[in-house]
């Protein structure tokens, strides 16, 4: 999770790219040189540790575009591919 929030800071959409399950990402990945990140705050993870295959990370990324401040609020569910940890989907909100 870390790794891609500071992907996003440094707009490494390579990154973005490789740590995106490829089930799931877009064709093309990018980063939005008018956001500025101000923060990554994470609330919680389950699993994902070095015996699991599957783990969540609940988080909030502070950022500002043209519209001011705001804050984006997800639960993120990844999942091992081989020896690294990628990104699969928001988990829907009940």
């Amino acid at each position: 999770m870390r790794s891609r929030y500071t992907a996003f800071v440094v707009g490494h959409t390579d990154h973005l790219f490789r740590s995106w399950h490829p089930r799931t990402r877009p064709d093309e990945v990018g980063a939005d040189p008018a956001v500025e990140w101000l923060g990554l705050e994470v609330l919680r993870t389950e699993a994902g540790g070095p015996d699991d295959d599957t783990g969540v990370v609940e988080f909030r990324a502070r950022f500002r575009d043209h519209r001011g401040e705001q804050v984006m609020h997800e639960t993120s569910r990844f999942e091992r591919r081989g020896e690294r940890w990628v990104y699969v989907s928001p988990v829907p909100r009940p």
